[in-house]
């Protein structure tokens, strides 16, 4: 599906980075990229590449994935709505620290890194919402360190799938919560720091007890409260 001018601001109007600008800021700094088409199973970048593009997803699917020194695969997350992605490694001059895959045939405008520097350094609003996405990312890193001390494998599963439909966790969904993308016992896994046989098992047994169920490709989450109670989460 080809996106206009017009259809690609709006889009960008309505993510964190663009936060009070103006509709003139946007359309200038739109105009200065260009939209791609990624095949499915096609790579935007490697892990290790250098960072001279910042990305935004118009349309499609992407997975931030990385490999640890050990081979040990990390799913960060999965992209379906759309956002900017790949800003970090440009605005800290370093190569990408992660890969970035398209799962299915995917649109996605991208523009040069000096141009997003000297966008985000001219616009306040764009640099405040950019320190906002850094203090997010080491919140994230932070909380990830402590659910693997104080939460059993059982519970990472439960609160990582929470996430999913609330990554606050301050407002939980009711019950019937719809996982946004499809999400395999590998990415859950990799994402709760478990081994997918034994993220496997505790599916399986999540399933029994009617916590969650399989809708076709994606998860359903069936009891929220008791998957709270699991992840050590209090229901607002």
């Amino acid at each position: 599906m080809a996106v206009g001018v017009s259809g690609l601001e709006a889009m960008m109007a309505s993510t964190p980075l663009f936060e009070g600008a103006s509709a003139e800021t946007i359309a200038r700094l739109a105009d200065r990229g260009s939209v791609r088409r990624y095949r499915r199973n096609t790579y935007l970048f490697h892990q290790g590449d250098e960072s001279p593009e910042v990305f935004f997803l118009v349309e499609g699917r992407v997975e931030i994935s990385s490999l640890s020194a050990s081979g040990h695969r990390q799913l960060h997350t999965t992209l379906d709505r759309p956002q900017f992605f790949g800003e970090l490694g440009v605005l800290g001059g370093m190569p990408r620290t992660a890969a970035a895959l398209a799962l299915e045939e995917s649109s996605v405008w991208t523009v040069q890194g000096p141009t997003f520097v000297e966008f985000v350094t001219e616009e306040s609003a764009a640099s405040r919402a950019i320190l906002r996405a850094l203090a997010r990312q080491v919140q994230s890193h932070e909380a990830f360190v402590e659910d693997l001390l104080f939460l059993d494998l059982k519970g990472r599963v439960a609160k990582r799938l929470l996430q999913l439909v609330a990554p606050s966790l301050d407002d939980l969904p009711p019950d019937g919560a719809v996982l946004p993308s499809v999400v395999t016992h590998a990415d859950l896994a990799s994402l709760c720091g478990g081994s997918r046989e034994n993220v496997t098992r505790i599916l399986s047994d999540l399933q029994r007890r009617g916590y969650v169920e399989r809708d076709g490709r994606r998860f359903v989450l069936r009891k929220i409260s008791g998957l709270a109670r699991l992840a050590g989460v209090q229901e607002g």
